[in-house]
């Protein structure tokens, strides 16, 4: 299991704080504490929190048929729990290379309400969790979920944009996402690629 290197504390564990009211996180890039933006928050019925243990959302990947992410490199992720207690109802899970992170999901089972409301709930708490870890960069494949990473301010990306230790992953499509006061840099002609429709095949020059 990957580790941070922000403290002593696991980088999924919450401090033990009361929920409180989902979107009250840090904006993406800020220099928010990470026992700031780790403390639970409730969303409707659910209770969205870190993962003590990321492989707990594993049932919820193997059910969606999506691949899990590299246990060498998993190091956070959030979920939304029932009040009560019991297995998660949504997770979205992040890898991490430096200071860029590869988000898995968010997957959402059965039929919640608002499952795109949910998605972006999500969101809203793992990228603050990545800045707090000293993350700027995240990547994450589109999954139809487009108009969830755009309002969150994801843009489309070529391939060579990611890590090498992202690289040739499943998936078509991606999406990136700065944060902070660092820009993209593609090298000549990835920008065409970029400004592509996400899903769409590249073109080629003849």
């Amino acid at each position: 299991m990957g580790r941070s290197n922000a403290g002593r504390r696991r980088p999924g564990a919450a401090r033990a704080n009361a929920p409180r009211a989902a979107g009250l996180a840090a904006a993406p890039g800020g220099a928010a504490s990470l026992d700031d933006v780790a403390r639970p928050r409730l969303w409707q019925d659910l209770e969205l929190r870190p993962f003590s243990d990321p492989s707990d959302a594993r049932p919820l990947f193997d059910f969606a048929a999506l691949p899990w992410p590299d246990p060498a490199l998993l190091t956070y992720g959030w979920g939304a729990f029932p009040p009560a207690g019991g297995a998660p109802r949504a997770a979205v899970l992040a890898e991490r290379a430096g200071r860029a992170v590869l988000l898995h999901g968010p997957v959402i089972a059965g039929t919640l309400p608002d499952p795109l409301a949910l998605a972006g709930e999500l969101l809203a708490a793992a990228l603050p969790h990545a800045a707090a870890l000293g993350a700027d960069t995240a990547f994450a494949r589109p999954q139809g979920l487009d108009r969830v990473w755009i309002r969150h301010g994801f843009v489309p990306v070529p391939e060579s944009a990611l890590p090498a230790a992202f690289a040739g992953r499943e998936g078509v499509g991606l999406y990136g996402w700065r944060g902070g006061s660092a820009l993209w840099s593609f090298r000549p002609g990835d920008e065409d690629d970029a400004a592509m429709t996400v899903g769409r095949r590249p073109r080629r020059s003849a």
